[in-house]
Formats: structure tokens, sequence, C-alpha cells
């Protein structure tokens, strides 16, 4: 007797959150509760946030060291991008194949997103040009955003 059999195969895009918690374990670190919590509030914004801008968004469920914890995991890894706008706060947000820059408004600390496609094509002219082969960039444009301008 021969037959047909039919497999079927579900494929399920995987989240940054569940790639990092699966990179993270394969490490050797084990999440928990509290890393659980900052993957899940990370995988939520669409740009960078400080540890103490985390804590306090997961309402300090978890402890202020417990972030930290986290996010230095995260940044070994390699699955965090580290954002310095000059403040002295160090930001993360995902390593994630969406690439942009920030907005940062001088008179209330607001820190926004932006994407260029010219901007990036600039860039990868100046590569070709200069012979450097880049491996990364960050831009950070200060000014005043539109409920601080006069």
């Amino acid at each position: 007797m021969s037959g047909t059999i039919t497999i079927l195969v579900i494929l399920c895009p995987m989240t940054w959150a569940d790639h990092a918690n699966t990179q993270l374990r394969e490490a050797g670190y084990r999440p928990g509760g509290a890393g659980t919590l900052v993957l899940g509030y990370l995988e939520a914004q669409t740009c960078c946030r400080g540890a103490q801008e985390i804590y306090e968004a997961l309402e300090r469920r978890i402890g202020l060291a417990s972030v930290y914890r986290m996010l230095d995991r995260l940044d070994e890894q390699g699955l965090v991008q580290r954002i310095d706008i000059g403040d002295g706060i160090v930001r993360y947000e995902p390593a994630r194949a969406a690439h942009h820059h920030h907005l940062v408004c001088g008179e209330c600390g607001k820190v926004e997103p932006f994407a260029d496609q010219r901007l990036e094509q600039a860039i990868e002219a100046v590569e070709e040009r200069s012979g450097y082969s880049v491996v990364g960039h960050e831009v950070v444009l200060r000014g005043a955003c539109a409920d601080c301008r006069p």
C-alpha cells in the first residue's frame, strides 16, 4: 500500500524578544521574570530608552539593578544598540534590521527616531570614496522640537 504523507509546516516569524531570549539562553543566561519584562518592554518601543526610564515604565516591579544587569547582558550579546546622545544617559534599543537615527530636543530632552534614505546613501558614498569599511554609524540631530520651538 502506498500513500502520500503531507507535512504541514507553519512558520512564525520570531520577534526580537524571542530571538534575544534564545540567544541569551544559548550564552548561558536565564532571563527569568525580570529579564522577560525588560525584553517585552524594549520590544514594544520605537526608540531608545534609558535604564531608569525602563525601570519606571515597568512600575518598579523589578529592581533597577536587574534592569542594568539585563541591559549589560543584551549589550554583551550584541542584541541592543547603545545610544549616547550626550546628556550623560546611555539609552538602549533593540538591534534590529530597521535602522534609524535620532532627533534630540535641547529644551525638553525628547528623543525621536528618524530615517532618511538619502542620508544613508550619502554615508555609503563616503564609505566608497574613503576606502573605509563602515560597520556602523549613528547620527544625532539636536535642536528644538515643535512643542519647544519659539
